[in-house]
């Protein structure tokens, strides 16, 4: 473990958290210290959800541990079965709580209580959140899922939504109206808003779509193993990738329905847009290895730009990520550390990032357009509209979400060209706000920037022709220009200087 400002995965039994919080009918207790309640804000603010999680806490202090933690335990877990009355109730340590070694598995074996007891092993030293989620979700479907026949109909289960997934919400909704146009209705969706029963019902379905593979393919692999049920294996995020997704879905089935792409636009739009100022632009994508992938198809196929450089930070997804990236002639970064993600970020220079809210708070700080399209994600990332990734309306989605910042980019870079125009310069103020213009003060002189090396000082007059080149390609002209000084024995850069490593790199 190290100490971090920010951090792409949680521990595992967050990962336990968002399966409980997603579900109905069941409860988790959790044997965590005072403190490790913080997860409860996870789900009632970031989410905005309208109630808390369906989790009890043992929160033993300091002075518990010098008695018996053990019956502390025991004591919760009666507690919320006679409180929440679920249907069943899944137990587990926090990190901190696992050094004590009270087992909280066994001693709820021990209790002999009237509903299911699902214990959970997670290993908090050397796994994280996302294998949380799959782990339990993994393990209330083992222990719960019955045999049983086949529905009538062509029936199938949506598995993988959580609590604090990246548009699970609308992604459901929107696969479910894809799978109807073919004929197909779901069976169960889990673990979003379903109940134990309904886990139980999963065997009746013929076929399982896999939404989220990094919280749902265990249990996915489990019901093909035990209850003859496929799974679906391309995950519908972008128009490619959907089309792919209904052919996969129609060789397992048999089922020739063909969903309406009246609705569909990105194809158009993506051909539409003004090739001059998005077409080819250089993007850099990070996240979970689910969303990398997808996008990384959507950028370069069918919204023309270049893949420099993805990475993912789930450890689990590396595999197929070092696949794709030999595939697209680029290095994999497969890192949880966001200071290694901004270093590579910051090396290639990029005029956009695809990433968490990391990578916006990274692109931020040097000045590079980012859309977020994955988890880790803030507030802002969980709309109140309707806003999908999959299907053919969730690829609208994802034009708007692509294009926007480059859009707002383009914009900014050109108030900055027209800086010296009566309307546009830095004391006339935001022209929405309304207002006359005010009148242009006098320049202040230019105060050279802090050089990045100690024995390399820019010149007023290199520092203000600088600040004329595209903010999105600045960072890299300073330091091409800061290495061409160093290699010439050159301490000072002047305007001469810049325009001659211009000269030198344009070769």
């Amino acid at each position: 473990m190290k100490l971090t400002v920010w951090t792409y995965e949680g521990p595992p039994h967050v990962g336990a958290m968002r399966v409980a919080t997603a579900m109905k009918g069941l409860h988790y207790v959790l044997h965590a210290p005072q403190g490790d309640t913080y997860a409860d804000l996870l789900f009632t603010m970031i989410e905005r959800r309208n109630h808390r999680p369906p989790v009890s806490y043992t929160t033993f202090q300091a002075r518990d541990l010098g008695a018996d933690t053990a019956t502390l335990f025991k004591a919760s877990c009666q507690d919320a079965v006679d409180r929440f009355d679920p249907q069943a109730i899944i137990v587990g340590a926090s990190c901190t709580a696992e050094l004590i070694q009270d087992d909280p598995a066994g001693l709820a074996e021990t209790m002999g209580l009237s509903i299911p007891v699902i214990p959970l092993e997670l290993p908090s030293y050397s796994r994280k959140e996302n294998f949380g989620a799959d782990e339990t979700f993994y393990q209330i479907v083992k222990s719960l899922a019955k045999s049983q026949e086949r529905t009538a109909r062509v029936t199938c289960n949506i598995l993988g939504p959580t609590a604090l997934g990246f548009r699970a919400r609308d992604d459901v909704e929107e696969l479910t109206g894809l799978l109807s146009d073919m004929g197909i209705d779901v069976n169960v969706v889990a673990p979003l808003n379903a109940t134990p029963s309904d886990i139980a019902r999963l065997p009746a379905a013929h076929f399982n779509v896999l939404l989220s593979p990094e919280t749902g393919e265990a249990a996915a692999r489990f019901l093909e193993k035990n209850h003859g049920q496929p799974y679906t294996k391309v995950v519908p995020i972008g128009v490619g990738a959907t089309r792919d997704f209904i052919a996969e879905v129609a060789e397992i089935t048999g089922v020739t329905g063909r969903p309406d792409e009246s609705r569909l636009r990105m194809p158009w739009w993506s051909r539409s847009v003004d090739s001059t100022y998005l077409t080819g632009k250089r993007v850099f994508i990070f996240g979970d290895g689910t969303h990398v992938a997808a996008h990384a198809r959507i950028a370069r196929d069918e919204m023309g730009f270049e893949v420099v450089g993805i990475g993912c930070y789930n450890r689990e997804m590396a595999r197929p990520i070092r696949a794709l990236a030999k595939e697209y002639g680029v290095a994999a970064l497969i890192t949880d550390d966001y200071l290694e993600v901004e270093a590579a970020i910051e090396k290639l220079s990029p005029e956009m990032i695809l990433g968490t809210q990391m990578e916006r708070h990274i692109g931020k700080r040097l000045g590079i357009p980012c859309a977020v399209i994955s988890a880790p994600v803030h507030v802002q990332d969980f709309p109140a509209r309707y806003s999908p990734q999959v299907g053919f309306e969730g690829a609208n989605v994802i034009f708007d979400t692509l294009i926007h910042p480059l859009v707002m980019g383009l914009e900014e870079h050109l108030l900055t060209m027209f800086r010296d125009d009566f309307e546009f310069h830095d004391d006339a103020g935001p022209s929405h706000h309304g207002g006359k213009a005010k009148a242009k003060t006098e320049d202040a002189p230019v105060v050279p920037a802090q050089p990045a090396d100690d024995n390399i000082i820019w010149l007023s007059d290199a520092e203000k022709e600088l600040k004329k080149i595209p903010f999105f390609v600045r960072g890299k002209a300073r330091r091409n220009t800061e290495t061409f000084a160093l290699e010439k024995g050159l301490h000072e850069i002047s305007l001469d200087t810049l325009y001659e490593a211009k000269a030198h790199y344009a070769r």
